[in-house]
């Protein structure tokens, strides 16, 4: 929460709304949004901030870390020290140093995105409109995007459906072609905010990505990109069953456990395949799903890729995007990876199941803080009354570190959502990522993590049976860098080309020259992690040990131990390890096991010296 001197008496942020509220958020929205353009776009986009007076009770729609920018009252901080303590009634002192906003490096950012230099310089929504400034900073960049220039003769526009600050979208009806007669959706971005180089990026990207991942079937189907002068215009499938979010309004702000799990299954789908491809879509919420038609069982569809990004399985991110209420801790610290879209997904899903907001507050700067110190209740209702699956799924998608965190595939294959139709565990990046982790080990690590394996239950083991038979097997069972390769290029887009997902393959060559099993598989592909975030964690870890310790445990002296993790001779060897080994017969202790698993870390040796 928000840190403050005085407490003004606020509303439950867990309480259910009334219908009072729920319409005047609802008709506070219809008049903001529009559903293919998502406000909270880094380079292009900005808030409705400026255009729509926000309810402090609104539960779901999520201000952008730019609202700040276009706010017409500011709120001046105090001009002394004397004034500050003034405006705090019955208080004499206020922290010397205030613990840093974590919005003031998102504004900042967002401020170099956009073109607009100084964040506390940047003017006012009609200053910023009249494009004084911009004009003189787009002159010179180059906005041909190569798009077709054939809009005017392939569509007639009709009209408008909903407007962004840097963009609108508008019905169309397509005049020739496959499409002759049908309704499309085109969303209309000029060239004229198109400032900076990173704009003309972003369009020039999420065009690609919409191009790249075409044909599955929770994603918005994409026709073609034109371009003129003026404006881009995306031409794309008309969804006119509205929002995922006015569903949930529509309900009263609560799913049942049986309608949650088919939502999740399709969000769930459609990011385990992006993230497969290489791709974080990084605004995740439920502004961004619409369904195909008024029908209460419609396909839900995903749109708005304008934040979206390739990246690598061993790549992190560190530019801050996305809506405030679903952005995860760690992008706030500005490293991040796919593990950040799998939070936006579990705050959706505390959405459906309670009807409210696991992090809130009543200024942006509190949502941040919220996210990264708070943690979600689980006690007010109706959590008591829902299942244990369901709160064990949440509570694994909203777990702080990113490490511990379910990737989107394993999510499908959890006890709650696992025997729900038309669920299909797809392949997961996630495991490649664990796979390279495990090549690079040392024999003693190995033998660690498959005495740790042999631990692992039926539940466990479920997802590691799914990902070894989608790993192409052979008639003996078990797999090689081939059956590997044949596995992801199967599943390939050509997305996959831009994030390089391809490439990693080189880090599993050692699988060039052998064989992998089941067992040396699951070895292999467990988290250490995610398995530490389980209540059984403790259990685990002591079973592990006795079979290690039965099995491949032997005296080892210091310098063996280093030799082995591969420690550089700079490293204070005896100072790092000393507690990892027995006093008693030289052989690795419990804690030594533990950190076994998990490796030496650069913060672990970086501690030591």
């Amino acid at each position: 929460m928000g840190i403050c001197t005085s407490k003004p008496p606020k509303p439950n942020p867990y309480a259910p709304f009334t219908e009072e509220q729920q319409t005047e958020q609802a008709l506070e929205k219809r008049h903001s949004d529009e559903p293919y353009e998502t406000p909270a776009r880094g380079s292009r986009r900005t808030s409705d901030a400026d255009a729509v007076k926000k309810s402090p009770f609104f539960p779901f729609y999520s201000p952008s870390p730019a609202r700040y920018f276009f706010s017409k009252k500011s709120p001046a901080p105090p001009s002394s020290a004397a004034e500050s303590a003034a405006s705090t009634p019955r208080r004499l002192f206020r922290r010397p140093f205030p613990p840093p906003s974590p919005a003031k490096h998102i504004k900042a950012f967002l401020a170099r995105r956009q073109g607009a230099g100084d964040a506390a310089a940047i003017p006012e929504g009609e200053e910023r409109e009249g494009g004084g400034g911009d004009a003189a900073a787009a002159a010179g960049l180059d906005k041909g995007f190569g798009f077709s220039k054939q809009f005017t003769s392939r569509y007639e526009v009709g009209e408008e459906v909903g407007r962004g600050h840097f963009g609108y979208t508008c019905s169309a009806v397509a005049k020739k072609g496959e499409l002759k007669g049908q309704q499309v959706a085109v969303k209309v971005i000029p060239k004229a905010k198109m400032t900076t180089a990173i704009a003309i990026e972003d369009v020039r990207r999420e065009v690609k990505i919409l191009r790249a991942l075409a044909g599955h079937k929770n994603l918005v189907q994409f026709y073609d990109a034109f371009e003129d002068h003026d404006n881009v215009y995306i031409a794309m499938e008309l969804c006119e069953g509205g929002e995922l979010l006015d569903r949930i309004l529509s309900r009263g702000g609560k799913y049942s456990e049986d309608e949650a799990k088919a939502v999740m299954v399709q969000i769930l789908n459609f990011v385990a395949f992006c993230h497969l491809q290489g791709v974080v879509h990084r605004d995740l919420k439920p502004e961004n799903f619409l369904f195909t038609s008024k029908d209460e069982h419609s396909q839900l569809k995903a749109i708005d890729f304008g934040l979206s990004d390739f990246v690598r399985p061993d790549e992190r991110l560190n530019d801050i995007v996305g809506s405030a209420y679903y952005v995860a801790p760690e992008v706030l610290h500005r490293s991040y990876s796919t593990e950040a879209d799998v939070w936006s997904i579990g705050v959706i899903a505390y959405i459906l199941l309670c009807g409210s907001r696991p992090f809130w507050a009543r200024t942006e700067s509190g949502i941040f803080r919220a996210v990264l110190k708070a943690d979600p209740s689980f006690e007010e209702a109706p959590w008591p009354s829902l299942s244990s699956e369901a709160k064990d799924f949440v509570k694994r998608l909203l777990n702080k570190d990113p490490r511990k965190r379910m990737s989107a595939t394993q999510a499908l294959s959890h006890p709650w959502i696992r025997n729900c139709n038309d669920v299909k565990v797809p392949l997961d990046i996630h495991v490649f990522r664990i796979m390279k982790a495990y090549m690079r080990s040392s024999s003693l690590r190995k033998a660690a993590l498959r005495a740790l394996s042999k631990t692992l239950t039926g539940d466990e083991l479920f997802y590691l049976k799914e990902q070894f038979a989608l790993l192409e097997p052979n008639k003996n069972g078990s797999i090689t860098l081939d059956s590997v390769k044949t596995a992801l290029m199967k599943n390939a887009t050509d997305a996959m080309k831009d994030s390089r997902v391809p490439d990693f393959l080189s880090s599993l060559n050692a699988l060039q020259y052998r064989r992998m099993d089941f067992e040396e598989f699951c070895a292999a592909a467990l988290s250490v992690y995610q398995l530490e975030a389980l209540d059984r964690w403790e259990q685990h870890a002591r079973s592990a040990y006795e079979i290690f310790d039965k099995g491949g445990n032997r005296a080892i002296v210091i310098e063996e131990l280093a030799s082995e993790l591969g420690l550089s001779p700079s490293v204070p060897v005896h100072a790092v390890l000393h507690d990892w080994i027995r006093q008693t017969d030289g052989k690795l202790s419990f804690l030594g096991f533990i950190k076994l698993l998990h490796g030496v870390s650069s913060r672990t040796l970086a501690k030591a010296q």
